[in-house]
């Protein structure tokens, strides 16, 4: 691998294997729509895996798991369980997935992006990039498998980041059905800012299902507070939970107004 850029995800890559061992698992075993696969579909699969070659996903190299809400309708919460291959120090490209067994359901895909980075974009762009801070620093944010060192250093070096995140499938939602099939157009999604924005039990199934510990993880990060810069988007979905007032030290607002916007898909009829 030449991807000598990985330096601080790359701490993590010999306890990587170890996430596929981990608690998990799907969070529905609602089956999508579709008949079994056949003894022939299968064959042909398992002769494509030894012959085929597969660079972009072999580049995938860390395991995240966390939570989004939709932008549009922050009351639509789900768990992602994210893969990701760090394509420079300041750009991630991640699958996402509704579980981490091998009966999991793509449903996205977000690119994370340095603050340099995001000082670069353009206006018009900033209401799609979602702010990371709180989900670090909240614990929310996990790296399962993976040595509490490790993931620490990992994680840290993602402070200040952002992320762009598009939902395809409703799948993951919690207290929800899920979707059959992907159903109409992708969700743009966001992350929390506060504490009391996630649905009482969603964090915590998690945490259960996964044998983690959100607050222990958000007592270790406790530190990292003077290092978190104030990021655009913090108030993006705070008009959704009122009730909502909590979060670690480090998280706060820019001020950026731009990144508060909603944008909306339409579909142009012939």
């Amino acid at each position: 691998m030449t991807k000598v850029h990985r330096t601080r995800w790359g701490i993590a890559v010999l306890s990587v294997l170890a996430a596929a061992a981990c608690g998990g698992g799907d969070t529905s075993s609602t089956p999508p729509a579709g008949e079994e696969r056949t003894p022939k579909t299968a064959a042909l699969e398992s002769g494509a895996a030894v012959l085929q070659a597969k660079a972009p996903i072999d580049q995938i190299a860390m395991y995240l798991v966390g939570f989004h809400p939709d932008k549009s309708d922050p009351q639509m919460q789900m768990e992602s369980h994210h893969y990701c291959d760090q394509v420079n120090e300041d750009l991630a490209q991640c699958v996402l997935y509704d579980g981490n067994s091998d009966g999991a359901r793509l449903h996205g895909v977000e690119y994370i992006i340095s603050a340099r980075l995001c000082e670069t974009l353009p206006a018009e762009e900033r209401a799609y990039w979602h702010p990371h801070n709180y989900e670090i620093l909240s614990g929310q944010l996990r790296m399962p498998g993976l040595p509490a060192a490790a993931e620490d250093e990992a994680l840290k070096g993602k402070l200040n980041s952002y992320g762009k995140t598009w939902h395809f499938w409703k799948t993951g939602v919690y207290g929800e059905p899920n979707d059959p099939v992907p159903l109409g157009p992708p969700h743009l999604t966001w992350s929390f800012n506060r504490d009391g924005e996630a649905k009482p039990g969603l964090v915590e199934a998690r945490d259960r299902r996964m044998d983690l510990d959100s607050a222990d993880a958000r007592g270790r990060r406790a530190g990292w507070a003077e290092q978190a810069q104030p990021q655009a988007g913090v108030n993006a979905i705070a008009g959704s939970f009122p009730a909502a007032t909590g979060a670690p030290a480090g998280v706060a607002d820019n001020g950026d107004a731009r990144a508060e916007g909603v944008p909306v898909l339409s579909m142009k009829r012939p």
